[in-house]
């Protein structure tokens, strides 16, 4: 070992932020925002997570769950998730699950398929999108309209 090494300051690994962790992160990076319906918009986050956990998922799909729109809203930057304290499953689920400006729906979902654990989270978050009670509270065009959005995703997603 060279001296430069040993004289080096080990840098101990920091723990991974825990779920609970997670989802207050995600919900104060979320706060003030509502989703179309007017709810709060940490409710989705919520019903997405746990629509991951009752699916079978594990901790890393759960965290994404939580943040699974942050950086697509603006809530944090790619830079903040890419250096976070979270397991790179996670990271790599999060980026995954990202809408990209004009970016075309196809390469959108292939990169979800890519990406092992993304499929489960959007599959959950689509279920939630698309549940008919939140769908109800909106115009009939604006339903129509992301009725129609999610099902498209679902079917590029061999999720029908």
């Amino acid at each position: 070992m060279d001296s430069d090494a040993a004289s080096a300051p080990s840098r101990a690994a920091r723990p991974l932020l825990s779920l609970d962790e997670v989802a207050a992160l995600a919900r104060r990076a979320h706060a003030g925002q509502t989703d179309k319906a007017g709810r709060p918009y940490a409710e989705h986050l919520a019903a997405v997570a746990e629509g991951v956990r009752a699916r079978g998922g594990g901790p890393a799909q759960i965290a994404a769950a939580w943040l699974h729109d942050a950086v697509e809203d603006g809530a944090v930057s790619a830079q903040w998730l890419a250096g976070a304290a979270l397991d790179e499953a996670t990271k790599a689920i999060v980026l995954a699950v990202t809408k990209r400006p004009g970016e075309p729906v196809e390469e959108y979902t292939a990169r979800i398929l890519a990406t092992p654990g993304a499929l489960l989270v959007k599959e959950a978050d689509l279920a939630h999108n698309a549940d008919p009670a939140r769908l109800a509270v909106l115009d009939a065009p604006t339903r129509d309209r992301l009725a129609a959005k999610y099902a498209r995703v679902r079917g590029l997603l061999g999720l029908v």
